[in-house]
């Protein structure tokens, strides 16, 4: 958590490899951000502000065109099942130009199911999202956690993350603050979060 500017973004971007570092070094799961950023890139899966999707394809092809990207092979049956778990079957052949943007966090969502991460990156998640994908969000982390995962989760919505936050911790200026980190957070630990 912190206030609009504080870094939060900027952290996500440079662990995902998608910033380079001005300065100072940084391991992600035991990979150099800087010597090692393909393998970086492989292990992480970033969730952003923006859905990065190609309004003239359809939902198939954004996907398909995802994998391709990355190296993998497009698997009908994987891709429908995922659209099928965001909820956007039934939409999966119509261009993503006219989705709403919850339709469009959840397409994006869909692409990270496409290839799970071990270390899922939501950087405001349930913005644009209805009770049942603030519900989808969070079965996410939870199913990244159980597989062996790791997750960090920026937002200024601590009450809809309540239910998979383990640790709260803020960051100032581009730093995490020493002694604000919270274990298993209660109602008051969460409450004292959120006014901060």
């Amino acid at each position: 958590m912190g206030r609009n500017g504080s870094g939060k973004t900027t952290l996500l971007r440079v662990i995902a490899t998608l910033l380079r570092p001005t300065r100072g070094s940084g391991y992600v799961l035991g990979f150099d951000l800087i010597r090692n950023a393909p393998e970086v890139r492989h292990s992480v899966g970033l969730l952003g502000h923006h859905a990065g999707l190609y309004e003239d394809l359809t939902p198939r092809e954004n996907l398909r065109f995802s994998l391709e990207m990355a190296g993998r092979p497009f698997q009908p049956s994987a891709v429908d099942g995922a659209l099928e778990k965001v909820g956007l079957a039934a939409e999966r052949d119509e261009r993503v130009r006219g989705f709403s943007a919850g339709m469009r966090r959840r397409l994006a969502l869909a692409r990270l199911f496409l290839r799970p991460p071990r270390l899922l990156m939501l950087d405001e998640p349930y913005a644009a999202f209805d009770p049942a994908g603030v519900e989808l969000v969070n079965g996410f982390v939870g199913e990244t956690v159980r597989n062996g995962g790791s997750v960090i989760v920026v937002t200024h919505d601590l009450a809809r993350a309540r239910a998979s936050v383990q640790r709260v911790l803020r960051i100032e200026d581009g730093r995490i603050l020493a002694g604000s980190g919270q274990t298993s957070p209660d109602e008051d630990a969460v409450s004292a979060a959120e006014s901060r």
